[in-house]
């Protein structure tokens, strides 16, 4: 009798352990409550845009985010949170999961991350009227060229080790190195491709032809670390949503 009793209790102590687990799985949560909560800054376009009229959203995330729950079968409800709070709200559990974050070691000292699909990347500007002066990088860095840049900023660090030998024209914040394009104050001006696809929806700019990208960071949506079940569940659903497209369109929908 003591062998079979010492099965039946590591059996029912099998059985706790593994209703433990999925009770404290935020996937099980979604499903139970029909909600999937995520944690956005509605500040970021085109990736997550907020309309103060309606407090509605729209952008790269939200679509991924509207996608993932139609698939798994439950309503998105959009957290509204800012970057200072971002990480400390999926840690907290005010959300199950945010929109697209940068991976950087800080962040993932405290939360997981799920694959990334797709990268914040550094491209050479110009306008229509000026494109076909400049193809790739050694283009630019050329005396005589002006290459316009926000003082103290990340970009104005590339632009002086990128095109030493160009003229480099500083601006102050709030004043921008894609205005002084714009005014024809400057040739070329940097940024990323997330800035670059808004820009180039509203005023004639383009990327310099010939000049790939630099510097990637990939993005991807915070989770809570320790929850392996819902990090291996949102990791499949994106390898799934790669191999049909899905991210392809949702990018060449958003400009991206």
């Amino acid at each position: 009798m003591k062998p079979f009793l010492t099965a039946v209790a590591a059996a029912a102590i099998g059985l706790t352990l593994a209703g433990a687990a999925k009770a404290q799985s935020a996937l099980n949560e979604i499903l139970d409550s029909g909600v999937l909560k995520v944690g956005t800054t509605g500040d970021w376009n085109p990736m997550t845009l907020r309309d103060p009229a309606t407090n509605s959203y729209k952008g790269f995330d939200i679509d991924i985010m509207s996608e993932l729950a139609k698939d798994l079968g439950v309503e998105v409800e959009f957290v509204p949170t800012d970057w200072k709070t971002l990480v400390n709200g999926v840690v907290a559990g005010q959300y199950h999961m945010t929109g697209s974050a940068s991976i950087s070691p800080p962040r993932m000292k405290v939360a997981g991350f799920s694959e990334s699909y797709i990268a914040v990347e550094f491209f050479p500007f110009t306008t229509e009227d000026k494109a076909g002066n400049f193809s790739g990088y050694e283009s630019i860095n050329q005396p005589g060229v002006k290459v316009a840049t926000t003082l103290g900023t990340s970009f104005e660090k590339m632009v002086r080790e990128w095109f030493p030998e160009a003229e480099i024209v500083i601006v102050e914040a709030p004043a921008r190195g894609y205005q002084e394009v714009l005014a024809g104050r400057a040739d070329v001006f940097v940024t990323s491709n997330i800035e670059g696809s808004t820009l180039n929806a509203k005023f004639p700019i383009v990327r310099v032809d010939g000049a790939e990208a630099r510097r990637p960071t990939p993005i991807a949506m915070l989770l809570p670390q320790t929850d392996q079940v819902w990090i291996n569940y949102v990791n499949n659903w994106v390898k799934v949503k790669k191999a049909q497209g899905f991210f392809e369109e949702n990018k060449e929908k958003w400009g991206l």
